[in-house]
Parts: C-alpha cells; sequence; structure tokens
C-alpha cells in the first residue's frame, strides 16, 4: 500500500463507511487517487473472457461505481475489466440508512443497500460517454416495487444494453425482498430468456453474465449450471455476499444484509469449485468473494475461475491492491513456468469438494 492511500484510509475510516465511500468517489472524480493510468499487463496476463479481451484477469465488482459516476477514472487502476450498477429501469433510493457497515476485526462489510441507482436512462448515458478502454459491465437489477422483476431485467438490457461490454443478471442480492427466488430453475430460466432475447434485438451483441449466490445447496447449484447450459449464457460469476454469519467476532456482525469481504473466501471458493465441476470447465466462471492477495487470487483461478473480481478488500487495502495483485500473478506464472494464467484454471478444483 502506497503511503498516501494508507493516509487517505487511515481518515476515510474515521468517517461512517457510506459517507466514506461518497468521499471516495468524489477523491477519485478530483483525481486525488494515484493510479498508474492504463492496465497492467503481459502476455502471461493477456486473456480472452466471454470473447472480451482483457489485458489481465483482476476486475473490479459491482458495487463500488453504482451509478458509472468514475468509471473512466476506474479504468485507469489497473484493472483488467470493471463492472458498474447495479442499474434499475427506474431511479430508486434503496434502503434506509444506516445500510454499510465496515467489520474491521473482521476484513469484511455488510452492506443492505437495496438497489439504490440514479436508473438505466441516467447510467447508460454515463457509460456511453466513457473513453474507449478496458471492457466495462453493468450488473443489472430490477425495481424493489415492480409488478414483473423478470421482466425488469430486460428492459435494463434494452435501455442501457448498447452502453456497456458485458451485461450482469444480478438474482442474487440478498438485500431486496424475494430476489432470489429467481435464482429457481423455472423463473430464472424463463426471466434469462427474456434477458437474451432483449440482448439479441441490439444493434451488437453483448456477453450476458449470471451472478449467483454463495449460499445455493448442491441441489441449487446444480439447477444453475443446467439452466446456464440451456439458455447459453457466456459466464457466471460466483459469487455474490452471503447471508451467513459463520466465525465472525465484529460487534456489528448482527446487521442484516449482505457479507463480504476475507469470511466469504472460502465459502464463494467451494461454489466456484462445485460449479466448475458441475459445468465441465464450458462456461466461463468469474470467482468473486475473500479476494485480497495474489494468493487468493491464484487460488479463485486454480478452483475454475478464468478472471477474478474484488471490491470490499479496498476498502481495507486501497487501489493499489488491484495493480499489485495483476503485476504478482505474472510474476507466480513465470515462475511457475505458465505462458498464461489461463493454464492455471481448474487445475485446483479437487482441492476444494
Amino acid at each position: 500500500m502506497k503511503p498516501i492511500e494508507r493516509l487517505g484510509l487511515g481518515l476515510l475510516h474515521r468517517m461512517q463507511p457510506e459517507a466514506a465511500h461518497d468521499l471516495s468517489l468524489k477523491a477519485l472524480a478530483s483525481g486525488l487517487v494515484p493510479m498508474p493510468g492504463s492496465p497492467v499487463t503481459s502476455p502471461r496476463l493477456r486473456c480472452r473472457l466471454a470473447g472480451l479481451d482483457l489485458p489481465n484477469p483482476v476486475g473490479l465488482a459491482a458495487g463500488f461505481d453504482k451509478n458509472a459516476r468514475v468509471v473512466g477514472r476506474l479504468m485507469g487502476v489497473g484493472f483488467g475489466f470493471v463492472e458498474c450498477g447495479a442499474a434499475t429501469p427506474r431511479p430508486q433510493p434503496g434502503n434506509p440508512k444506516p445500510r454499510l457497515f465496515r467489520l474491521s476485526a473482521d476484513r469484511a462489510i455488510i452492506n443492505r443497500f437495496g438497489f439504490n441507482n440514479d436508473g438505466a436512462e441516467a447510467i447508460a448515458a454515463r457509460l456511453s460517454a466513457r473513453r474507449p478502454g478496458i471492457p466495462v459491465g453493468l450488473n443489472i437489477g430490477a425495481n424493489k416495487d415492480s409488478a414483473d422483476r423478470a421482466a425488469d431485467f430486460a428492459e435494463v438490457v434494452r435501455i442501457a444494453g448498447m452502453s456497456a461490454d458485458f451485461l450482469t443478471v444480478n438474482v442474487s442480492s440478498p438485500n431486496t425482498e424475494k430476489l432470489r427466488d429467481l435464482q429457481g430453475a423455472e423463473a430464472l430460466a424463463e426471466l434469462l430468456k427474456g434477458v437474451i432475447a432483449a440482448r439479441d434485438a441490439l444493434p451488437a451483441r453483448r456477453p450476458v453474465f449470471l451472478k449467483i449466490a454463495p449460499d445455493l445447496d448442491d441441489a441449487g447449484l446444480a439447477d444453475i449450471a443446467n439452466v446456464a447450459k440451456a439458455t447459453g449464457i457466456d459466464a457466471i460469476i460466483a459469487t455474490n455476499t452471503t447471508l451467513s454469519r459463520d466465525g465472525l467476532s465484529d460487534r456489528q456482525a448482527s446487521e442484516a444484509g449482505g457479507l463480504s469481504g476475507r469470511p466469504l473466501f472460502e465459502r464463494s471458493t467451494r461454489v466456484l469449485a462445485r460449479l466448475y465441476r458441475m459445468t465441465g470447465g464450458h462456461i466461463p466462471l468469474i470467482g468473486v468473494g475473500g479476494v485480497g492477495s495474489v494468493d487468493d487470487s491464484w487460488q479463485k483461478l486454480r478452483a475454475g475461475a478464468s478472471a477474478i473480481q474484488l471490491y470490499s478488500a479496498l476498502i481495507y487495502q486501497g487501489f493499489s491492491l488491484a495493480e499489485d495483485i495483476a503485476r504478482g500473478l505474472d510474476q507466480r506464472a513465470a515462475e511457475e513456468g505458465l505462458t498464461s494464467l489461463s493454464e492455471l484454471t481448474g487445475t485446483g478444483v479437487e482441492d476444494w469438494l
């Protein structure tokens, strides 16, 4: 971590978490956050994911830049790809505050934001105005008061689909009541058919990803795998936040919402490995949950991921973490004699089953 980051994080951690988050967005927008300006890359790091060319496999997960307000700046942090959102068809304020909690003792975060965002049209306009560069995706969701939540996902695709390089269907957030019910086989299949039909009506094709929960049992995960294969989605992001509170020590551990950060690592990696086995490695997987180091990233790749995403670790380690992980992966791949990190994907699945 750079000294200026250490100072900045120290100041931010004295603030209420959501206020600190808003201030970090303003700092990024103003150029106060140091960044390399271009993604870390090398022949070993470059990869192709669902038709997208990535300079490196280290991505930013959705949730940090919900409204694509600083997407241009985030493209220069060192990531190989960035995901914004979640966007819903209409703007909505989300759940009442406080709704973000920093569990410093556990290196974790609990949030219950509830898809607060400016709406698909405003977000699409900002995404469309970004400069060319690394792939940028849009996480899509449903309005809380919608009469047909499944239809909302397709509506966001129609409104904002062309503004992003990929689209992530988010049916796994625990902070919108009954949203996770859409992960059931029949409901999910119908929802994805609508999304893919809306995608296919766009002037140019956009890959569709699916983000799943880490709390699925084997039967639920098998349903996800079967629907994914049947509908032809392009990749699966494993995983979103968890409702579990196992092993936490922080006094705020009982707060409602989705838990992310270090305690999620093992749970999400087990889901990743199980999903890789169920899909036979034929659907690209993106590993998310508790990633905070080169070794974490290496383990996600070995467990079946073709790329990884991080977010919560940035709150504790700063944005230079993205560059550090990418450079560390490159160095370790060289030491292991790999010509490409893609050679690592799935080689350690059995360790997590």
